[in-house]
């Protein structure tokens, strides 16, 4: 029997639209998951705070772009500031700009340089050695260059040149990011911050007399440092962090690099084609453990087998002890589990790349009751800090490494956004899932959301399969083009709803190619939707498009019941105006056209009911 629809419609008013003011408008999106919205919109069974529902500051239609930041008259309660944040890295830097175009007087203070790690000693000054290793790299393989028909005379550098291109990159960056919350009137305050109470921050710098303001609201963003562990003498010439490293003042001809996560590749990438021979020391059994297993094996065949690189895994590196008296630098390994001595090796340097710490010392947590773990402060989904109780402390927020959620700088910034959601009145809460992260060696390698065996763990906690698509670089027209075959890109994802539960991708531009996975999974896109997305030909986004197309939706269907095939009354009613619609329908797939309505009324804003048509009295 087929089924049949018809639709009548009674509606003097139309449904809710981006232009219909009756829709309600308390929750934005930046990469939200998908339950926040449906609990929002019927129950509210999460853990909102009242006050970040209903309070305002400012009005939602008109946001501030001036640069006056506000007058003094705007900030309500007596405060200097509606918000100050400490801390100008990247993660500061967005949360500033994003509060003064809502309207709040905003101040940020900054006791080193404008830009934090990310921007002086991280990731800016790093892509720029990067892009000189691309270079190189590129220019030295002789057998890629004929395949294009180029012929190149050997290829040099000047390394002071090099080291004044990565420098002058950050300076660049800085004054940006310095000029840009100056043109928006953000007050920058130099020194080192401290919380002295609620709501209360003193700062200042040695020669000069500290200072106290008061704020609204206290964002903390003040990052992380170099992690070196015990045992190793750091003298930053021979034995040395990634700040030291990007300063490029040598290159030694055999550089040790003890850890193999996303800075240990990438400056193995940088010296190697400069010339160095490097050895991982890793405390795992694996090489770029971080990794999903798949992308990190074929990588190590990649970046690390072809290379001037060897390596010894699962080992600690007990005693680094930098080169002096014209002794080279030794390193002391032992077992990482038996913890036995195993060797000693002798090498030019040791770059130490064992992730990086919390910076949060000397922020006068003890004053509001906070204990960090670890380092990191605590804190809850929206990014507001716990105290040593684990209750909530009123007007303080922590985002970025600090709280070490996720490690990175864009997330910082992603997490500073959030939080001037909620000062302005909108519940806002991050999918982190969502958020990709890359790793710019040659080729680059990128991911978002879960690795493989991390989606197959929580398949099994929660009882769904997961399927995995594949595709090569060999099999796209552009990367053949450049000759740049070697890569892969992997999908996993839910066979029964099309989720995207993670991607990952070795290959030409991987880091600029993810985008539009951690795009899909932050606005809760299914992959029946968008493999119907048009891809330029030729490009190198074809190889996501090769990966949507190629997976398999299994539609599941329930059982019949006589209860189905029956005449049912659906109605829709509006919960502003109270307008509704019938629609009824007939047939064993009735049960299908229900659950559609449900997603309707979701979208619509609208109650479901159904009776049989017996109950309905007609």
């Amino acid at each position: 029997m087929q089924s049949s629809m018809s639709l009548s419609l009674s509606l003097s008013s139309p449904l809710p639209t981006k232009a219909n003011p009756s829709t309600p408008r308390s929750i934005r999106f930046c990469g939200l998951r998908r339950e926040a919205l449906v609990s929002n919109l019927t129950h509210r069974h999460r853990a909102v705070p009242p006050q970040r529902i209903q309070r305002s500051r400012v009005p939602v239609s008109c946001a501030s772009t001036s640069s006056s930041n506000g007058s003094s008259a705007s900030v309500k309660g007596g405060f200097d500031y509606d918000l100050i944040i400490i801390g100008a890295g990247v993660g500061g830097h967005g949360a500033a700009l994003h509060a003064v175009e809502k309207g709040l007087k905003t101040a940020i203070i900054e006791g080193d340089v404008v830009g934090g790690t990310c921007v002086n000693r991280g990731c800016v000054p790093s892509k720029a050695l990067l892009a000189v290793s691309g270079r190189m790299r590129e220019l030295h393989d002789e057998h890629h260059m004929k395949s294009l028909g180029l012929q190149v005379s050997t290829a040099g550098y000047d390394r002071q040149a090099v080291a004044d291109h990565a420098n002058n990159l950050a300076s660049k960056i800085r004054s940006n990011l310095t000029n840009s919350m100056k043109a928006l009137g953000v007050d920058i305050l130099t020194g080192v911050g401290t919380i002295v109470g609620p709501q209360k921050v003193r700062y200042g710098k040695a020669g000069f007399p500290e200072q106290e303001v008061t704020a609204r609201d206290i964002i903390i963003a003040t990052g992380s440092t170099p992690f070196v562990p015990n045992g190793i003498e750091i003298d930053g010439k021979t034995v040395f962090t990634s700040d030291h490293a990007l300063k490029l003042e040598w290159v030694p001809d055999w550089l040790a690099i003890v850890g193999s996560g996303y800075i240990g590749l990438e400056f193995s990438d940088v010296y190697t084609a400069l010339g160095s021979e490097v050895t991982f020391i890793e405390a795992l059994d694996q090489l770029m453990p971080g990794f999903d297993p798949e992308i990190g094996k074929l990588a190590q065949r990649i970046l690390i087998n072809p290379r001037k690189i060897d390596y010894h895994t699962g080992v600690f590196a007990k005693k680094i002890t930098p080169a002096k008296d014209g002794k080279p630098v030794q390193i002391e390994l032992i077992d990482a589990k038996t913890k036995e001595p195993t060797e000693t090796i002798e090498v030019d340097a040791a770059l130490i790349a064992t992730g990086r710490a919390p910076f949060t010392k000397g922020l006068g947590l003890e004053n509001i009751n906070v204990a960090t773990q670890r380092g990191f402060v605590p804190v809850d989904e929206w990014m507001r800090v716990l105290d040593a109780n684990g209750e909530l402390v009123p007007h303080v927020y922590c985002i970025g490494d600090a709280n070490g959620k996720l490690m990175l700088a864009h997330a910082a910034s992603a997490q500073g956004i959030s939080v001037v959601e909620q000062l302005t009145g909108r519940d806002h809460v991050l999918n982190h899932l969502s958020i990709p992260a890359a790793c710019f060696t040659h080729p680059e390698i990128s991911m978002v959301g879960l690795t493989e065996p991390q989606a197959r763990e929580k398949g099994e906690k929660e009882g769904f399969e997961i399927s995995v698509i594949k595709t090569s670089f060999k099999a796209n027209t552009k990367a053949l083009a450049e000759n740049e075959g070697d890569g892969l890109a992997k999908m996993i994802y839910r066979p029964d709803t099309g989720e995207i539960l993670g991607v990952h991708i070795l290959g030409l531009h991987a880091a600029d190619l993810i985008h539009e996975a951690s795009n899909a999974i932050a606005l809760g896109t299914k992959v029946q939707d968008i493999k119907f997305a048009v891809h330029a030909h030729p490009t190198l986004s074809e190889v996501l498009d090769e990966l949507f197309k190629g997976t398999k939706i299994r539609y599941c269907v329930s059982p019949v019941t006589k209860s189905d095939i029956a005449i049912r009354l659906f109605t829709m009613t509006r919960h502003d105006t109270g307008h509704w619609m019938v629609i009824s329908g007939i047939g064993p797939k009735a049960f299908v056209w229900h659950k559609f309505l449900r997603e309707i009324c979701r979208l619509t804003y609208c109650k479901l009911t159904s009776l049989p048509i017996s109950e309905a009295g007609n």
